[in-house]
């Protein structure tokens, strides 16, 4: 099993140059696979959309938490570290421009040593999504058009496209991302829609607060999209998320036989005397090693 660590944005830090290496360094040093970073672009004020991953419908965030840009934060960790995986869970597709975020995706990569890795997904939020001019029923087809131009610009030396949300003609995106494939992309969300994608366009699939029962069901329809589309369905790495002082042995039996390759953890210690301690306690438990 592979580990990988979400900071604690709502203890308010994740914009604390100086807090953030030391976590990220510690955490390398402990051997966690990779560092998650997420996306809000802003949060309306008072939104009414009703959060999908809590009882509450509320985000555990208050609305003025800073919530920094997650590429931009992934560059800056980029160079204090040297092995973790930086990885997005999950960007927001569908406020960026696909040209300007496979060439923010490619030099990440490239100057990371190939260590970038996308989560992706269509977002909950309808204010903060109209808010950036983006329709909230839209989202999926736009999303769907995105990955396929992210893969096209990484393997074309001279792309086209003309589609529903976006045209372009004969262009060059350079640095690509270090490995030919491009950059490993997994489609985060708890939908049917997001399983059939990740099935059809990704190399790993982000399920976000479901049900055992609902999650066998969307694993599996995540395996039959990929079977029909002629894509090997065991090349598709599934990723589950954790609490971090609650992770146990059972709760790593429970995960392997779900399936899953990586859990990715969380805690809310601000202070980083506690997250030391709590990431050191994860570390000798589980035998993570650097």
């Amino acid at each position: 099993m592979k580990f990988g660590i979400l900071p604690p944005y709502r203890a308010g830090v994740t914009a604390d140059p100086e807090w953030m290496s030391a976590f990220a360094r510690h955490a390398e040093y402990l051997g966690f696979e990779s560092i998650y970073t997420v996306e809000h672009v802003v949060v309306p004020v008072g939104y009414a959309e009703r959060y999908p991953y809590s009882d509450s419908g509320r985000m555990a965030l208050p609305d003025d938490c800073p919530i920094p840009d997650p590429l931009d934060l992934l560059a800056f960790l980029a160079g204090r570290t040297e092995r973790l995986v930086l990885a997005t869970g999950i960007l927001v597709a569908p406020h960026h421009h696909p040209l300007i975020l496979a060439k923010r995706l490619a030099t990440v990569d490239r100057l990371s040593g190939g260590r970038m890795r996308l989560g992706v997904g269509v977002g909950w939020m309808r204010e903060e999504l109209e808010s950036t001019g983006i329709g909230f029923e839209d989202r999926g087809m736009r999303l769907d058009e995105i990955l396929g131009i992210l893969k096209l610009l990484w393997s074309t030396d001279e792309a086209s496209h003309r589609g529903h949300f976006f045209a372009f003609e004969t262009v060059h995106s350079q640095p690509r991302p270090v490995r030919l494939e491009g950059i490993p992309i997994h489609v985060g969300g708890h939908s049917k829609a997001a399983a059939r994608r990740a099935g059809l366009y990704a190399d790993g699939y982000h399920p976000l607060g479901l049900d055992d029962e609902t999650l066998s069901q969307r694993v599996a329809l995540v395996r039959q999209t990929a079977e029909e589309n002629g894509r090997d369905p065991d090349s598709i790495e599934l990723t589950l998320g954790a609490n971090m002082t609650a992770f146990d042995d059972a709760a790593l039996e429970a995960a392997e036989a779900k399936g899953a390759d990586r859990v990715v953890v969380s805690s809310v210690a601000g202070e980083m005397a506690e997250m030391r301690e709590e990431m050191d306690v994860f570390a000798q438990r589980f035998g993570l090693t650097a």
